[in-house]
């Protein structure tokens, strides 16, 4: 089967970037599956930019499930499925077994990847085809192969193609910040900025289908909501309130915003229609409600408010009669920035356990059983989001003094990192798969 990878992917607003994000393994599983992935054979003249299988290698390591065996150690370099000899890398210990070629198509400037992945053990071919794209996208070409080693092994469908959004916040050395939006692959690679500006940049949301982010800017020195395309970089004004405008996140469908609004007193939920403006409000609460992020179905949001002294989670069914409140959590001292799991039942949020307890960490609470698994170690976690495949949760912490982004699997075993060479990094938000 070929595949034709769209190269729309690969394009952005026309700015550079400063600072790459890398990632770096903190933690992985204490028995990783073991594989193989033979470096793809050239059948073209010239050196390609990008190594497929290494690409390949990154992205399962990064995940920490996956052990790969050092070329150093294989027997052989097969590049088809007439070259391999399952003996040889049974004697090696693996349990899979990746290998490919890549050649020019006659008469053009693409490039054919053809790969085969097996299953050692069972001497079973589990997947292969050949996908065609341009020699700028055998990165994307690379991290679409992943997707599928990791699918056939893990039954989870791969994020390797997704992208984040996040802000760096870069101080100079007269006092003054700069602030960027930034896009990049989920690992940090080629990252090309959206939005730059000497004011603050907020509250990032990928919509829906990919194409375009919600974010807050002060750029007219007070907080309003604005909608970017990705591609064109056209946006738009969204709202125009007095006093605060913050926190816009998509509907599931994409055809709503619910916000943070302080207009009408002190800051509530509301939800307006992208289509024909019209602004509904959810709460109406003297204290803060804010924080709201959409359940699954798009039925309810759940929000964080301090109406009983300190933060919260809420739920509020929407179209519901009186707009119905119910309370989630009980059991912390602070409970906030909270987002379900795809399962619509497991709650992401940042929990501070105790008032003694000074630390803000990454927890999932199932709101059926009311178990809470608290993910993460470090003390000033914040802004939790969710990989689209529902396995692993992207957070801001700090690190020797300045911010960075962490991820960490929803079972708590694999960790990763994605440190900046300069500037403070915040606020992440994982995109959806691009379909």
């Amino acid at each position: 089967m070929q595949k034709i990878l769209l190269s729309l992917l690969l394009l952005t607003v026309s700015l550079t970037a400063r600072a790459e994000l890398s990632i770096q393994i903190t933690q992985g599983v204490d028995n990783p599956i073991p594989i193989a992935v033979v470096p793809f054979s050239w059948e073209g003249s010239g050196v390609l930019s990008e190594d497929v299988a290494q690409i390949v290698i990154n992205d399962l390591e990064q995940v920490g499930e996956f052990r790969a065996l050092s070329r150093g150690n294989m027997l052989s370099m097969p590049s088809e499925e007439n070259e391999v000899f399952f003996r040889d890398w049974r004697v090696l210990a693996q349990d899979y077994l990746l290998v490919g070629k890549i050649n020019r198509t006659p008469g053009s400037q693409l490039v054919q990847v053809q790969y085969e992945f097996f299953d050692i053990n069972r001497e079973l071919k589990l997947a292969g085809e050949i996908l065609t794209g341009s020699v700028t996208q055998l990165r994307d070409i690379g991290h679409e192969i992943s997707n599928v080693v990791y699918e056939q092994v893990t039954g989870t469908r791969g994020a390797f193609t997704t992208q984040i959004l996040y802000i760096v916040a870069e101080y100079g050395t007269q006092g003054n910040v700069s602030y960027r939006l930034e896009k990049a692959d989920y690992d940090g690679q080629r990252p090309q900025v959206l939005l730059e500006s000497e004011e603050p940049i907020m509250s990032p949301s990928w919509s829906p289908n990919g194409q375009d982010v919600a974010y807050v800017s002060f750029e007219t020195d007070l907080p309003r909501i604005y909608i970017q395309n990705i591609v064109s970089g056209q946006r738009r004004q969204i709202t125009n309130y007095p006093n605060i405008n913050s926190s816009p996140v998509w509907s599931p469908d994409g055809s709503k915003l619910a916000m943070v609004l302080s207009k009408d007193g002190s800051p509530d939920i509301y939800v307006q229609d992208l289509s024909s403006n019209e602004l509904i409000r959810v709460t109406d609460h003297p204290a803060i409600d804010t924080e709201p992020s959409w359940t699954p179905d798009g039925n309810s949001l759940v929000f964080m408010s301090d109406r009983t002294g300190q933060p919260q989670i809420y739920q509020i069914e929407l179209g519901a009669p009186s707009y119905l409140v119910e309370r989630l959590t009980y059991d912390c001292f602070q409970c906030l920035k909270a987002q379900f799991l795809p399962d619509g039942v497991n709650l992401v949020h940042v929990r501070r356990e105790t008032r003694q307890d000074p630390n803000y960490q990454i927890s999932i609470f199932n709101i059926e059983t009311l178990r809470v698994i608290s993910l993460t170690d470090t003390s000033l976690d914040e802004s939790p989001s969710i990989a689209p495949n529902g396995s692993m949760i992207m957070y801001a912490t700090k690190a020797n003094g300045r911010g960075v982004l962490d991820a960490v699997s929803i079972d708590g075993r694999v960790k990763f990192r994605l440190p900046s060479s300069r500037g403070d990094v915040r606020e992440p938000s994982w995109s959806p798969f691009f379909d």
